[in-house]
């Protein structure tokens, strides 16, 4: 069995609330679909209007190896306007439920019937292929529905597809419903909508039941809760019904991406295949499992759909993934350096952030450059600022076992802090801040803050730096990182001397 795939990206997926394609986007995007080796696209409606017969044109022009489709309505006009850009086929939808009929229509079956019949035999003799498709076909009156699809085949329809429009099906009414339509003989398309999260099921069902066609849009895009997501029923039919189809799986995520990227539309990270968590891992055990043997936690590789697996650092990382990525990054550190970045980690974790790649390197080369023996140890800070408050800083630092206590204003609370520090170590050295850099790593208010620091004591300059979700400890943990490795130099000089 091999399936064909009609995707209906540019057509029922741009009908997205908020989704406006420029022709040239579209290009762009059919261009993409055809080389990945979707086998229909349905370009869009060319009756819509002047841009997206522009949009359609491009496309026909463009000599792709798929067939290009267009959306009608059982009506002249819509099969005049996709004969104007040159498409190969039409998707000729007729609606068939009598809620459809009477209340939008306002016709009776048997109008309906003609009109089907009249508009497949005028596009079938202006030389394009006719997809006959039942518009809301699961609430239809079988009977009627399968005498629409039988007069569609003997006026020259080559193809019909049944809709389920507001994704009313279960996977088991689809087998059942596409079962029964697929004794029609004709090639059958299945084309379902997701409403209640079962688009891709009620699809595979229909597929299993003798459907040989499917409808889908590139990540499930489409009008209110979306349609069936390609990549999903491809990657699905691959890997777990061992069926065929012409879809290059390993284009899926760069399609997806670029699909997103230009639509607007973003994913949730939990997207099946091409979120960008499908293929995260964080937990100690299942980080553990996947770089033993991906398939512990793996049912497929990411490189099958062109994603890349990613080891996402928080609260439930384990001290084996976490070294691993630390000697990734090409940094060495010792047990007790590694357990200093651990608990950074954990403890990130439990204020609710993932810590990235970048994060995990400036925190290592953080806790690399902390001197081990601190002559001075920060106990306590605490700041006071506001819009009618001086910034006032009150520190505790404990020096050679003393405890010291001392306070500062500034322009600023950070300001304020380093005041304090440097008057309560006036006493032990004359040490100056000569520059100060911040970064927020990665962005964003929660972003981590690096910290680096210029400091010099006599004819020495040294710079130190801390990496915290605060920036006021960042500063301070720079600043006296930087005082103890001073003031430890200081030491080592003056035991030299005197030898």
């Amino acid at each position: 069995m091999k399936v064909r795939v009609l995707d209906t990206t540019l057509r029922d997926g741009e009908q997205t609330p908020g989704v406006s394609l420029t022709p040239d986007e579209k290009l762009r995007i059919a261009i993409k679909l055809d080389s990945m080796g979707v086998n229909i696209i349905e370009a869009g409606s060319a009756i819509t209007s002047p841009g997206e017969r522009e949009g359609i044109k491009k496309i026909t022009s463009e000599g792709l190896s798929a067939e290009i489709c267009s959306f009608a309505r059982a009506v002249e006009g819509d099969i005049d306007a996709a004969l104007e850009c040159d498409v190969n086929s039409v998707h000729l939808v007729v609606p068939t439920s009598d809620l459809h009929i009477e209340h939008k229509l306002k016709k009776t079956r048997e109008e309906v019937l003609q009109q089907a019949i009249d508009s497949t035999q005028y596009a079938v003799d202006h030389g394009l292929i006719v997809e006959l498709s039942a518009e809301d076909s699961t609430r239809s009156d079988m009977d009627f529905l399968t005498q629409i699809f039988q007069e569609g085949i003997k006026t020259g329809a080559h193809r019909i597809c049944a809709c389920d429009t507001v994704g009313m099906l279960t996977p088991e009414k689809s087998f059942e419903f596409y079962g029964q339509l697929s004794k029609i003989g004709a090639p059958l398309s299945v084309h379902c909508h997701n409403d209640f999260g079962l688009a891709v099921a009620n699809s595979l069902s229909a597929l299993r039941a003798g459907a040989t066609e499917v409808h889908a849009t590139i990540n499930g895009i489409g009008e209110r809760a979306g349609n069936a997501s390609l990549e999903e029923i491809a990657v699905s039919l691959y890997s777990l019904y061992d069926v065929k189809t012409d879809i290059n799986i390993q284009m899926l995520y760069e399609v997806s991406k670029m699909v997103a990227r230009l639509t607007g539309v973003y994913l949730q990270p939990n997207k099946a295949i091409v979120g960008e968590n499908a293929f995260a891992h964080e937990s100690g055990i299942h980080a553990d499992g996947v770089i033993k043997k991906a398939e512990t936690y793996e049912p497929i590789t990411p490189e099958l759909v062109g994603h890349q697996r990613r080891f996402v650092m928080g609260k439930h990382i384990g001290t084996k993934l976490l070294q691993k990525r630390v000697e990734e990054l090409g940094l060495k550190v010792n047990q007790d350096q590694l357990m200093q970045i651990f608990n950074r980690v954990k403890s990130l974790g439990d204020m609710g952030k993932c810590v990235t790649d970048v994060d995990l390197q400036a925190i290592t080369e953080d806790v690399m450059g902390v001197v081990q023996e601190k002559m001075v140890d920060l106990e306590e800070v605490t700041i006071v600022s506001g819009n009618k408050v001086i910034p006032t800083a009150s520190v505790k630092l404990k020096i050679d076992d003393k405890d010291i206590l001392e306070a500062g204003v500034g322009l600023g609370p950070v300001d304020a802090a380093i005041v304090a520090i440097k008057k309560s170590i006036a006493d032990f050295a004359d040490i100056e801040l000569e520059e100060y850099h911040v970064d927020a790593i990665t962005g964003g208010t929660d972003a981590l803050i690096d910290v680096i620091v210029k400091l010099r004591h006599e004819d020495r300059v040294i710079s130190a730096r801390s990496t915290q979700p605060d920036i006021i400890m960042a500063s301070v943990e720079a600043y006296l990182s930087g005082v103890n490795r001073l003031l430890a130099d200081k030491k080592e000089r003056e035991l030299l001397d005197k030898d």
